[in-house]
């Protein structure tokens, strides 16, 4: 295999590029005015316009420009957000709350300013509502260790899908093992495409206490009927955690509309650093709920043989936090906002619906989940394919010699790819960054590389 890897990047490196390609291969900085000038719309312009911002994009990978499509699993990071956390750590770097001197209170007040950014970024009624967790996965095990251990008895029942991130499957097999409760998966429709909310209802009943599911999923791209969830759910008296990962970043999302009782986000995938998420919950069940992890910050008082929890979210926020990837966090959601949600929407389900057309005409290629336009909700900005006859990450790998990078292996979803009959798949995710001209690049690449396979 790696003989052929090394000839396919001689024949790549070769190869003939579009016309937009060639000239960011002399002049990368040039791409951007270069995709300007090939596509007419202002609004296909928006995602070329952004690109200066996020320095790293600017770069040649094996001779190449880099087109970076793995996105779903973590975006590049805006310049004003890298200039945030530098400022902390240069002009206010101090531990936050209790300490009275200069820096402390500056610490505290911009990480403090960066939970009521999060709160008013999903339109929580209160930064209460919002506690910093150290990511998506951290927010869902910190609702199963607390709600979850304090509300679930043997033959509860809690109602998850065959198309959840193992971040909402492996806390609530955790818990299930725990108190005995019993977990249910919603299957997909029988083209495979999306959830089946008649089997969704079908799994209701006078036992199920919770129901987890995605919001968007990361493989299918399709987009979850929240409205008929929280509803279905709120009849049989259910509480509803929503996986938002792969919504957060690319569409308004409004938690109080949404009507769910918690709901979880990760800061990498919108602009923000790694090692930062958060958790919104309800004020009156975050209040019910226990802590999960003791230590400093999360007490009122404490004596030697009992202590006393500061109310939430402080209770759920043990030890020292990440102040700067919280304040990055902040400066992200502020960087989005400005944008506007409703904008960065309407790019990405244009570039995802261009994306979807040029990959859906390469023959050979299988891809998965509902086509573009197909529900009023649409679908994510994002394909997961594999090609006739070659292996998903051989497929990525050949990819990667034209410096197109994609994601390739189960996505953290094997539960999904067993229900489709794959043991792989490669993603191309995009955000808003990314361009028509990319996307004519990595088709290129694609076909180039499927070519490549075809002549040994």
């Amino acid at each position: 295999m790696m003989q052929l890897v090394h000839k396919q990047m001689r024949l790549l490196r070769g190869a003939a590029l579009p016309s937009a390609t060639r000239r960011a291969r002399r002049a990368p900085a040039a791409f951007v005015q270069a995709v300007a000038t090939d596509v007419p719309s202002t609004a296909r312009a928006f995602g070329a316009s952004l690109r200066p911002e996020f320095r790293i994009l600017d770069q040649q990978v094996n001779g190449k420009p880099l087109v970076y499509f793995d996105n779903a699993a973590t975006s590049q990071k805006a310049e004003v957000v890298l200039a945030a956390m530098d400022d902390y750590y240069h002009t206010c770097n101090a531990n936050v709350h209790r300490g009275v001197h200069h820096l402390s209170a500056r610490a505290t007040t911009a990480y403090e300013e960066a939970r009521h950014k999060v709160a008013k970024f999903v339109n929580a009624s209160s930064g209460r509502e919002v506690v910093w967790t150290r990511n998506a996965s951290e927010a869902i095990n910190l609702v199963a260790n607390t709600w979850g251990d304090e509300n679930l008895r043997q033959g509860d029942e809690i109602i998850l899908s065959v198309a959840e991130h193992h971040s909402n499957l492996v806390p609530w097999q955790l818990l299930a093992q725990r108190t005995g409760a019993v977990l249910r998966h919603v299957r997909l429709t029988p083209d495979q495409q999306e959830l089946d909310m008649q089997h969704f209802k079908e799994l209701l009943g006078p036992r199920t206490r919770l129901v987890s599911l995605v919001h968007v999923s990361n493989m299918l791209g399709a987009v979850l009927d929240t409205d008929f969830v929280v509803e279905e759910a709120q009849r049989v008296g259910a509480k509803v955690m929503l996986d938002c990962c792969q919504s957060v970043p690319h569409m308004p999302v409004d938690v109080q509309a949404l009507g769910a009782d918690w709901i979880v986000g990760s800061g990498h995938k919108m602009c923000g650093p790694t090692g930062v998420g958060f958790l919104w919950g309800k004020l009156e069940l975050l209040e019910s709920m226990r802590p999960w992890m003791g230590g400093g910050e999360m007490i009122q008082d404490v004596y030697l043989d009992h202590s006393t929890y500061a109310p939430p979210p402080g209770r759920f926020e043990a030890g020292t936090p990440a102040i700067a990837e919280a304040i990055g966090l902040g400066a992200a959601v502020d960087y989005l906002s400005g944008l506007g949600m409703d904008r960065v929407h309407a790019y990405e389900d244009a570039a995802g619906a261009y994306l979807w057309e040029r990959l859906s005409a390469v023959k050979g290629v299988s891809l998965y989940g509902p086509p573009p336009r197909k529900s009023t909700r649409g679908r994510a900005s994002l394909a997961s394919f594999n090609v006739d006859g070659l292996h998903a990450t051989d497929v990525s790998t050949l990819l990667d010699m034209s410096g197109v990078a994609v994601r390739s292996g189960h996505h953290c979803t094997q539960p999904l790819h067993r229900e489709l009959g794959v043991n792989a798949s490669a993603r191309a995710s995009l955000y808003i960054y990314n361009t028509d001209a990319e996307v004519d690049a990595f088709i290129e690449a694609l076909e180039s590389s499927i070519d490549f396979f075809k002549m040994q």
